[in-house]
């Protein structure tokens, strides 16, 4: 608003001076046709001062008023009455102020070229600020629209929080559940370690941008959650090269990738399963690479079909723009997730 205001004052400067030039060169002109200064400057600044009114009233019309495509005509008529508003004005006050029967014939004669004169200097002035205001509603409209499409994206990713964290929940309850009838112990220490995690992740903003050294503490509560759960049979290797530990990446993004390869990995296995979480620096880029092996007669790993990958891949989206920040791919039973995440 302050930035409109400081823009209208400068514009309001603006009429002021271009009315002082229009004066001075209207009566260097009338000057030459043999009247003295004070006719040629009175005739001048009441002429200026009207046509500086009309384009004035135009201007500010057309900052509330933008006209359709076919109301230019209203435009046109507005100019021509407005042109005519400053003749007729100069006809009958002008005639008063200089007496004589030659300025009195001079202004006669020089109506219809006032009149044009006039038409052409609003028609410049209302074309002006139609181009000037229109431009200023662009850049309003597309300041709302990002505005809006920002509510949306982090209402998306909120969304998308609210599905991954119930069906994390709603696992390690059932965990729990199983664990306090033979193992209590166990089952108090997963409920406190279900504590930390949860204290951890409402404190997280879903735009948050942590290091990776932050991301992996985060992480090793939720892998000391899931070893409960599975005792002996989960393993898992974390390799971070010391340079890209304190690289940025956005809070939580591991958790539902490493969920993925825990599900493809165990669930249809009874054997020791280890996976594997790798960082790397490559270019402007960190590269997070999580491994799982599985069984392909009892498993089918899904390219990126599943809501944690997609769920992934969808905040990767809204976060940086872009679709290529995600691959998955199986080779040799082994599930393989990596994503990228540029380093600005």
């Amino acid at each position: 608003m302050a930035a409109s205001n400081l823009t209208f004052s400068k514009l309001r400067w603006a009429f002021v001076a271009c009315g002082l030039a229009w004066a001075g060169l209207q009566s260097y002109i009338i000057h030459g046709f043999g009247f003295d200064w004070y006719t040629a400057l009175t005739d001048s600044l009441v002429s200026s001062i009207l046509l500086t009114a009309a384009c004035w009233l135009i201007n500010n019309n057309l900052r509330y008023y933008q006209p359709g495509k076919g109301s230019y005509i209203n435009i046109l008529i507005w100019c021509m009455a407005l042109a005519a508003s400053c003749t007729a004005g100069c006809r009958y006050v002008l005639p008063y102020l200089n007496a004589g029967s030659v300025y009195f014939n001079f202004m006669g004669q020089s109506l219809v070229i006032r009149f044009f004169t006039d038409f052409l200097a609003i028609g410049w002035m209302a074309m002006i600020s139609m181009i000037w205001y229109s431009q200023i509603d662009q850049k309003e409209n597309e300041k709302r629209k990002l505005e809006a499409e920002k509510l949306a994206r982090d209402a998306e990713l909120y969304n998308l929080r609210q599905q991954l964290q119930p069906h994390f929940l709603f696992n390690s309850l059932n965990s729990i559940n199983a664990l306090i009838g033979f193992k209590p112990d166990e089952a108090r220490k997963m409920i406190h370690q279900l504590s930390d995690f949860l204290r951890g992740t409402l404190k997280k903003d879903d735009q948050q941008q942590v290091t990776l050294n932050e991301e992996l503490q985060h992480l090793n509560l939720y892998l000391d959650i899931e070893k409960v759960r599975f005792g002996h049979r989960l393993k898992t290797e974390i390799s971070c090269d010391q340079k890209c530990g304190e690289s940025i990446l956005p809070a939580m993004i591991l958790q539902p990738l490493v969920e993925n390869a825990i599900k493809f990995g165990l669930y249809d296995t009874t054997e020791e399963v280890v996976v594997s979480i790798r960082g790397e620096l490559e270019g402007n880029y960190l590269e997070l690479i999580v491994q799982n092996p599985f069984d392909p007669k009892t498993s089918r790993p899904r390219q990126g079909t599943g809501f944690g990958l997609s769920a992934v891949q969808r905040r990767l989206y809204l976060l940086f723009g872009r679709n290529d920040l995600m691959e998955t791919h199986a080779n040799d039973n082994i599930f393989t997730t990596i994503i990228k995440i540029p380093q600005l």
